[in-house]
């Protein structure tokens, strides 16, 4: 029975899931026994603590949220099998729980541009790892299209403390933007923050700004007024390919280490970006019908009665904004809600496609394949939580 320790902040979804896969593999190819120390060990003790702990316990390997600083050499010394979050900066001392982080602000610029946004933005912090990457690749995209990024950068972490609910350098910082505007912020905790500053300057969201996070943490998502977008990451597989390497380290001393890295899966939709932006008002007003009924299994003849102009017209500056056809537009809606719905909920796949308006399987299954590549229930599988 290997003996593991956990040092990680299991307050928040991302710990939660990623000890979820941890347990997941111990299960599988244990019995292992954990010892899930307190965060603010951390903080409160030293590493000559952890390393006595460590070694009176006789602990065959660590997972952790550790520091970047001299005091990791001692741990190195101990021979300890540790694998360690990357939470502020990259180990070369032990492999990482890490993460696509330009990727994953990549996805998010491709996400805002094909819903056709000029202006872009993003919240995040140039001296942590995941903030800084996600914030480069975000960028990356973005110029490419031939855009510009406004960064918001506070040089500390500031979430514990309420001064985004008055006025502020980010409520200062959101009023000053051009709107339209898409942001993307580093992770969900921020995106709030911005709902909340916005709601605070009276600043309508999405119609004047959008805001996405990272991670999908609901409890977060669904406290913020609108609810928020957010990026879901693979955290649960993330933590049983950490179990992984944890048993190969102990096991073989040969092994020689890898990083873990923690995927993106893909974009959960809520409120905060539930549109597209355009200055043309009756396209803005299909859009808009769109996204609030398309659960109600509408089609083209139902969009063109809510706008003044022809289907002739409609089609032709739909596609001047979105870059797709009408009814191409709301099958491809249908099937973002329905891949959201099939992670989010434990119902049957039947059931769910009726809850979004399909009513017909067949058809369901092709143009999901087509977007996907994959059927619903392999989609499931491979991004459940």
């Amino acid at each position: 029975m290997y003996k593991i320790i956990l040092l990680i902040d299991f307050t928040e979804d991302y710990g939660k899931s990623l000890l979820k896969g941890v347990t997941r593999y111990s299960k599988e190819n244990g019995p292992w026994l954990f010892c899930r120390m307190p965060l603010h060990y951390r903080e409160d003790l030293s590493m000559n603590n952890l390393i006595t702990f460590a070694k009176e316990w006789k602990a065959d390997g660590i997972i952790a949220q550790l520091y970047n600083n001299a005091d990791i050499q001692k741990l190195v010394e101990t021979k300890i099998p540790v694998i360690v979050e990357d939470f502020k900066e990259h180990f070369e001392e032990f492999p990482n729980i890490s993460g696509n982080y330009f990727e994953t602000g990549e996805m998010g610029a491709k996400y805002f541009i094909n819903k056709g946004y000029k202006n872009f933005a993003f919240y995040g912090f140039n001296n942590i790892v995941w903030s800084r990457e996600r914030g480069e690749g975000f960028e990356d995209s973005v110029k490419k299209h031939g855009g510009k990024v406004h960064f918001f950068n506070p040089k500390k972490i500031l979430s514990r403390e309420l001064w985004h609910y008055k006025p502020s350098a980010l409520s200062k910082w959101l009023s000053n933007l051009p709107k339209p505007i898409a942001i993307m912020a580093c992770d969900d905790e921020r995106a709030q923050h911005i709902t909340d500053a916005c709601r605070i300057n009276k600043i309508k969201i999405p119609e004047e700004v959008a805001v996405l996070g990272v991670d999908n943490d609901e409890l977060t998502c669904n406290l913020s007024d609108p609810p928020l977008s957010s990026i879901g990451l693979g955290v649960d597989q993330g933590g049983y390919e950490a179990a992984k390497l944890m048993q190969l380290l102990i096991e073989n001393k040969d092994q020689k280490p890898y990083d873990i890295v923690v995927k993106s899966t893909s974009i959960f939709t809520r409120q905060s970006t539930d549109i597209c932006a355009t200055t043309d008002k009756q396209i803005a007003m299909a859009l808009n019908f769109i996204h609030q009924n398309i659960e109600n299994n509408i089609n083209v003849i139902d969009v063109l009665k809510k706008v003044s102009i022809s289907r002739r017209a409609l089609e032709k500056r739909f596609l001047e904004v979105t870059d797709s056809a009408v009814y191409k537009y709301i099958c491809h809606l249908r099937i973002q809600k329905f891949s959201d719905k099939l992670l989010e909920s434990e119902k049957s796949i039947n059931e769910i496609a009726i809850e979004v308006g399909f009513n017909d399987n067949k058809n369901l299954s092709r143009l999901f394949k087509q977007i996907n590549g994959c059927t619903p229930l392999q989609y499931r599988k491979a991004n459940a939580k």
